[in-house]
């Protein structure tokens, strides 16, 4: 049963038990995505926590599309597949990176009565595009890494269920501290994207 807060709303940072559906429900929203994008859509990808076996999430689906330039006839196609555009969410958040076109990117919500999902956006090479494939790869491949962060994300999620600027503030440095160990792993096994 979810934590309830004093005025019974349900709180905002609630994590879910793993659900082995989550791939499936990523193929039915590439499959939306890929109708709208086409050609310009270089990839598709399931990332975020919902994308790693055995990974507590929020019971949102992330997708990353990767294209190779944030044109904006883009957000145009897109809402007028029904998709929430979310002007106010333009850039990723990386401890340390002063390069802000690096961290670019445009972001969607699922249509509306879909099933619940965060589409980004991100241009092809740019590091908030490769950090998001790396960052879930390193996490599938590392056992330790991905329990240290599932605790993490547990013990943060019970102290902030109502404040997700909390929640993110003390998740993302964290995240950004695995990313430079995945950094190191990848070079170590020759990951690529």
């Amino acid at each position: 049963m979810p934590n309830v807060c004093e005025n019974s709303r349900v709180p905002l940072i609630e994590l879910v038990a793993p659900d082995p559906a989550w791939p499936a429900q990523f193929a039915d929203i590439e499959w939306e995505l890929d109708a709208v994008f086409g050609s310009t859509a270089l990839r598709i990808d399931h990332i975020g926590s919902t994308s790693v076996p055995g990974l507590a999430a929020k019971d949102i689906i992330d997708v990353q599309v990767t294209v190779a330039s944030l044109d904006p006839t883009i957000v145009d196609a897109m809402v007028d597949a029904g998709f929430v555009h979310r002007d106010d969410i333009d850039t990723d958040r990386l401890t340390g990176c002063d390069q802000p076109d690096e961290l670019r990117k445009l972001y969607f919500n699922e249509r509306p009565g879909d099933r619940r999902a965060n589409i980004h956006v991100r241009v092809a090479g740019c590091l908030n595009q490769r950090y998001a494939l790396l960052f879930r790869d390193h996490l599938r491949a590392d056992e330790a890494v991905r329990a240290g962060y599932a605790g993490l994300k547990g013990v943060i999620a019970r102290a902030y269920p109502d404040d997700p600027e909390k929640y993110y503030d003390v998740k993302d440095p964290v995240m950004d501290i695995i990313f430079r160990g995945a950094e190191y792993w990848a070079a170590t096994v020759g990951w690529t994207q």
